[in-house]
Formats: C-alpha cells, structure tokens, sequence
C-alpha cells in the first residue's frame, strides 16, 4: 500500500485466503522543547492532538505558570484570583494557536480540562477552565463539536466543601472533568483508495460506538502519579491510558501522525503506539525521560495489550447478543467473526510486536494485526 505518512509505512507482506496479513510500522519522536513555539513541526502535518494540559488555578501548577511568567506571581501576591486565571491562560494560548497551525484541514484536537476551585482572601469561587480554553480556541478558528464529561466520582472523606450538612453555605463537590473537541475547519477528506481503505480498517466496533461517544464517561478512573521525584511528580499532568487510547481510536486513522504537545510522562504516546498510529510529543521537563521511557515500554507487555481486550470485550457483546435472539447480520472479513454493521467488516486491530529505540527522543514500533484471543471458536456447530 506504500507510504501514507511521512515516517509511517503500512506494507502488505502476503495474503491468505480474505485475511491479509499485514507489517505496519509506525514513528515516535519527542521534543524536549516549549511548545509554544513547535518550529518541529510543519504547517497542516498533524491529524489528531490529545493532551491535558497544566490546570490553571490548581495549587500542584502555581509554581510553573510563575516560572513562565511573572505576573502570575504579581497576582496571586495581590490575591487576585480571576486576573490569576487569565494570567495563567494566555500562556496556554499560544499552544491552542501552535496545534491549530499544525493540524491538517479537518484535524482534531481532545483536551481533557478540569475546572478549578478555589479560596482566595476566604472567597470561594470556580475557575472555569474549559470554558477559557473554548473561547480563546473559537477565536483562533477552531470548530467547538459536542464534549465529553469525564465522571472521576470521589469517595474522600472530605470531600464535601462548605458548610458540611447545613444549608446556605456549602458547595457541590467537583467531580467531573472535560475533554473538549475541537475540529479545525471542515469535515476531514478521503480521497484515495489507500485512505479510504485505511478507514475503513480503523473501524471501531458497533458497541463501542455507542459507548465511546456517549457525551458522559463513568467508566475510566482518574490516574494516581506514582512518580518517586517529588518534582517529576508536580510536573506530570497524568490521564488514564484509556482515555487517550480512545480518543485516538475515536477520531484518527491507522498511521495518521498524533500530537501531545503537554507529553508529560507519555501516555499519549503509548496509547499511539498501541493503537498503531505515529506520534509526535512536547515536554519542556528533561527530568521526566526516564517516566516516558517506562510507560513506552509498558506497551509491549502483553497484559497491556489494549487490542486483545477489545477483541474479548467483542466475543462477550456476540455472545450476549446471539443469547437474546438480536441479528448479527455482518461477517468481519480479517477475522470471520460476525459484527453488526457493514462499516465493521475490514476493521483490524493491531498489537505492537517490536520496539526499537534509536536514541532517548526517537522510537519505532513494528506492530502485528492482533491475535484473537478467544479460548474457541464462538461458531463451530
């Protein structure tokens, strides 16, 4: 099939029967770089950005909005909270105006934003983070499509906030977070046969289509940082691997190149492996290199091997399915089980099956279509 990214081959080594069995390889590079200023990267060369950025108004990120500029300290020194927050803020938008420069015309962007609270001078108020992100992003050009909420349900003991069970005077605890979805200009294009094609093969399932753009997540926890560096720890603004794996699978094709521009300790980029897809990551933190490498490595365990999960999760919906009599109408050609919809019938999963690591900034994963896992096969008679 040739070349479909730069960096990225999708190569046909034979075919057996309606399977083909294929070799794709994909690349992953990280700069270690402020990405305010991703000169890296060319105009119109990113299909798909994921990130969650530092939260501004949250204590853990005080210290590095001050780093970046001055006046963050000057405001919050004068307990100006709202000129705080806007502070903060306008060193984000240079990233929203660099990640709009590098998608290509239809392009995503998921930026997973929680609001924030706080007490300033004994006045209570909530920042409303994805709201100042939404609107600066309109105001460069972005499209705002319907978000996700991110349910990250709390069991603290403390976590009421206020005046404990006596009315007029306590507050609802937050515990949702967003991921805002974000389009530059119009619907993305598929002109040629091998895109088309690899659409089509990028398929998600029918039942995780219901699941995946449902607008409320219950389902994912939020991610303990487990860093042993004290700063390394304040520095890396962790989401479950589930999230970005989603994201990925939910609006990017096979190959299609996918940027982090607040990388963090790599979970985009692990989550782009996985999915097969290339990856470009920004983190202005040396310290966090060996963080990256471990979770980038994770991917090739076989117990994190998110694919293999997914084909399960399927056998379990085609079993619950042929029990209540509901029509499987569909045969998915690579794998001869059966599927719902038409669309599903070249869906193809792949596993990574080999890392190589030409230097601490540059990755390449060779990457096998995954395995069924399945201990029998679900339609013998």
């Amino acid at each position: 099939m040739g070349t479909v990214n730069k960096g990225c081959k999708f190569i046909d080594l034979h075919s057996h029967g309606n399977m083909v069995e294929n070799l794709m390889k994909t690349v992953h590079s990280i700069h270690f770089a402020d990405a305010r200023r991703m000169t890296q990267l060319a105009d119109n060369s990113i299909d798909l950005m994921v990130t969650s950025p530092p939260y501004p108004m949250i204590e853990m990120w005080d210290n590095l909005f001050q780093k970046l500029d001055s006046s963050v300290k000057k405001c919050l020194s004068r307990r100006d909270g709202p000129a705080a927050f806007e502070a903060m803020h306008r060193l984000l938008d240079p990233v929203w105006q660099e990640s709009f420069r590098v998608l290509k015309p239809g392009g995503f962007a998921c930026i997973n934003i929680g609001d924030a609270t706080r007490t300033i001078d004994d006045h209570f108020a909530l920042y409303t983070n994805h709201a100042r992100i939404l609107s600066a992003a309109t105001q460069i050009g972005f499209t705002s499509l319907p978000c996700i909420i991110w349910r990250k349900q709390t069991n603290a003991p403390n976590k009421f906030m206020g005046s404990g069970m006596l009315p007029a005077g306590a507050y609802v605890t937050l515990e949702h977070e967003y991921i805002l979805i974000l389009r530059k200009n119009g619907r993305r294009e598929f002109k040629t046969a091998e895109d088309k094609q690899r659409r089509r093969e990028s398929a998600i399932f029918w039942e995780e289509r219901n699941h995946w753009f449902s607008d409320v997540w219950f389902d994912l926890k939020g991610t303990t940082q487990t860093l042993a560096d004290a700063r390394e720890r304040k520095r890396s603004a962790a989401f479950p691997f589930e999230l970005a794996y989603r994201l990925i699978n939910m609006f990017s094709l096979l190959t299609d190149p996918v940027l982090d521009p607040f990388m963090g300790t790599g979970t985009t980029m692990a989550a782009a492996m996985a999915a097969g897809r290339c990856s470009v990551g920004y983190e202005a933190d040396k310290n966090l290199i060996p963080a990256v490498h471990k979770t980038v490595r994770g991917v090739m365990l076989p117990t994190d091997q998110a694919a293999a999960r997914r084909l399960i999760q399927h056998q379990t919906f085609v079993e619950q399915r042929l029990a209540a009599d509901k029509p499987l109408k569909y045969i998915n050609e690579p794998y001869g089980f059966p599927v719902v919809t038409n669309q599903e019938r070249w869906l193809r999963l792949h596993v990574p099956a080999d890392l190589i690591q030409a230097d601490e900034t540059r990755f390449q994963v060779t990457h096998d279509m995954a395995p069924m896992p399945f201990k029998y096969n679900l339609f013998d008679n």
